[in-house]
């Protein structure tokens, strides 16, 4: 089967499947994504019958990811940005050293992983998913109140964060798994400079990005409405979501979601920033739903049968520590209780970029296969579990006003 066969077989299966599965569980009151979750492994590698092109599916995933995040950043200003910043960076910051914390010490002591790989672990298990938060609060139009503009902040935090961790990782991996090299100050120095570079392309591209894209985006866009053509219109959008990104990613080594997020801030600040949102909402929607099927495609059912104890905490962390963390977090910065708990639910969840550190930390033999099934596995139940908190979280809010009320 030729490649391009071999997208339309993907679509015309992964399609279908989360069609019918999505509808399946919108019938039985269950959140669709869990639907969109099992077409992916129904035609994923871990199960009989037809097996979908797993790259092909990674990068329509990616797409819907960086049109999500365009979306994401056409709600989120500058303004806002610098606003949370405050907020943002410190709670981010405590939170993955927290869940990396107590990752890297259950598998170190009972698991025996070595502390490399404990902490990739961790890391893993810290960060969220763009994705399944950014949906869940459009669900309950959440986006552009306090809630969502903080969790927004905490995630494009979490992104540069991670970012930096797969730039050096590379470097600390030959420091310290390789001790020829600690005796060597040419060749640590040459092993740094790599990642030296990459940074400032980091700091290079934002600044281009402030600077020379608040001046030319939203001049080309005029240019574009000026000929009162939809279809030009819609094409600019997307055409500047998908073009940043992938030069961000080819030039600057950022992410293609933090660049498209940063071209979504931008265009944020331009009079066509709701009619750009409008038109690619339908090519969001429907590209994220690859996003879930992906995800599907990766997980090993096996994986629970074989493991179930480390499955399950592997869930209890991603699930349970990290919502009592932020919602912790959250309080301790002055957030009433309603707000810290919704936010606390949406970033009780593990994806993309877990995803990444994964296969790279697998690559550079950090962490065993083992370790990687196990976060799909984090992966796969947190993000199918994450509405259902939503929906704990009212008799929760509910009680909890009952008990202010009595009180005062």
């Amino acid at each position: 089967m030729d490649q391009s066969t071999n997208l339309i077989a993907l679509l015309a299966t992964g399609f279908g499947l989360a069609l019918i599965f999505g509808y399946l569980a919108n019938y039985f009151k269950i959140p669709s994504l869990v639907g969109y979750l099992f077409a992916g492994v129904v035609i994923g590698p871990f199960t009989p019958g037809y097996i979908g092109d797993q790259q092909l599916a990674n990068q329509l995933a990616e797409i819907g990811v960086v049109l999500l995040m365009f979306g994401v950043g056409l709600h989120f200003s500058l303004h806002d940005l610098d606003r949370l910043k405050r907020i943002a960076i410190p709670t981010a910051i405590i939170n993955i050293f927290i869940i990396t914390l107590i990752s890297a010490f259950i598998s170190i002591e009972y698991w025996g992983y070595s502390l490399m790989g404990g902490i990739i672990l961790g890391l893993c298990l810290s960060v969220s998913s763009t994705v399944v938060l950014v949906r869940a609060l459009e669900k309950r139009d959440l986006i552009e109140n306090d809630i969502g503009k903080f969790s927004i902040g905490r995630l494009v935090v979490e992104d540069i964060i991670m970012i930096l961790v797969l730039v050096f990782l590379p470097v600390f991996s030959q420091v310290f798994l390789n001790p020829q090299i600690n005796q060597a100050e040419q060749t640590l120095y040459q092993s740094f400079a790599p990642a030296m570079i990459a940074v400032f392309k980091i700091i290079l591209f934002i600044i281009l990005m402030l600077v020379v894209g608040r001046k030319i985006l939203p001049k080309i866009l005029k240019a574009i409405v000026k000929t009162n053509s939809r279809e030009l219109f819609t094409l600019a959008i997307v055409s500047a979501a998908v073009t940043i990104s992938f030069f961000s990613a080819k030039f600057f080594e950022v992410s293609m979601a933090l660049g498209a997020f940063f071209a979504g801030t931008i265009l944020k600040e331009t009079e066509f920033s709701k009619r750009a949102e409008l038109d690619s909402l339908p090519l969001r929607d429907i590209f994220s739903i690859l996003f879930f099927v992906s995800i599907g495609m990766l997980f090993n059912p096996i994986t629970i049968i074989m493991y179930p104890y480390k499955v399950l905490i592997i869930a209890l962390i991603v699930i349970v520590a990290k919502l009592i963390t932020t919602t912790a977090l959250c309080l301790i910065f002055k957030y009433p209780f309603k707000t810290a708990l919704v936010i606390g639910c949406g970033l009780a969840q593990i994806g993309e970029f877990s995803f990444i550190l994964a296969s790279m930390g697998l690559e550079l033999k950090i962490i065993s296969r083992n370790a990687y099934n196990l976060i799909l596995a984090g992966a796969f139940i947190s993000i199918a579990v994450n509405p259902t908190l939503f929906k704990f979280s009212k008799p929760i809010l509910e009680w909890f006003e009952r008990k202010r009320k009595y009180y005062y």
